[in-house]
């Protein structure tokens, strides 16, 4: 019963989407250009950079909000805090109230990482930069960050349960990132040194 409060409890917190927040006070519709989606690289793309860092803060820290959460309210189920991890993440992706068609997920899942192992999440996040300066693709650091971490999570805990349940949130990322493999692969996707500029903003 436990990890039933854990998954509906920070499912619902996941659905808190800052990309939406700030696109409905600045009257325009972000779902309409870039990737379509309420996330925080296509804030960052269509809307600048102060509202993408904006979203992305808030997208990671309802995510260790929730595993710290967890950890607290159950403390006597041992997997809590990665099922609420990965509950979040899916909240964000899919909110119930935005059509279920939320943002990418990949800013929460990194706030899961931070609270599951805020050291591990030190090198993912510099494997994160150093990804992305070499690629010139936000997408090819999300994708190395998701593959990774379950496994590293999965050896520092000792056990498989942990990797599985984050291997949930990674297939759903995948899966959403399918149309940047497609653009990647035509030489057609956003590049990060682009993004924010006003190439691509909405006016």
């Amino acid at each position: 019963m436990a990890y039933l409060y854990v998954i509906l409890l920070s499912y619902l917190l996941g659905c808190s989407n800052m990309a939406f927040y700030i696109s409905k006070l600045k009257k325009v519709d972000i779902r309409s250009g870039g990737s379509g989606n309420l996330g925080a690289s296509n804030a960052v793309i269509l809307l600048g950079w102060g509202s993408g860092v904006l979203t992305a803060v808030h997208d990671i820290g309802k995510a260790v909000l929730a595993v710290i959460g967890a950890r607290i309210l159950f403390p006597e189920s041992p997997y809590a805090d990665a099922v609420a991890g990965v509950a979040c993440v899916l909240g964000h992706i899919f909110p119930f109230y935005l059509k279920f068609k939320g943002g990418k997920g990949f800013a929460s899942y990194l706030g899961m990482t931070i609270a599951l192992h805020w050291k591990f999440s030190l090198a993912v996040l510099i494997l994160v930069v150093i990804v992305t300066l070499i690629t010139d693709y936000i997408v090819a650091a999300t994708t190395t960050t998701i593959v990774l971490v379950p496994v590293g999570i999965g050896i520092l805990a000792g056990s498989l349960i942990p990797a599985a349940i984050l291997l949930i949130a990674t297939a759903v990322i995948a899966w959403k990132h399918r149309e940047n493999y497609v653009r990647m692969y035509h030489g057609t996707e956003i590049k990060f040194r682009s993004a924010g500029r006003g190439d691509y903003r909405v006016k």
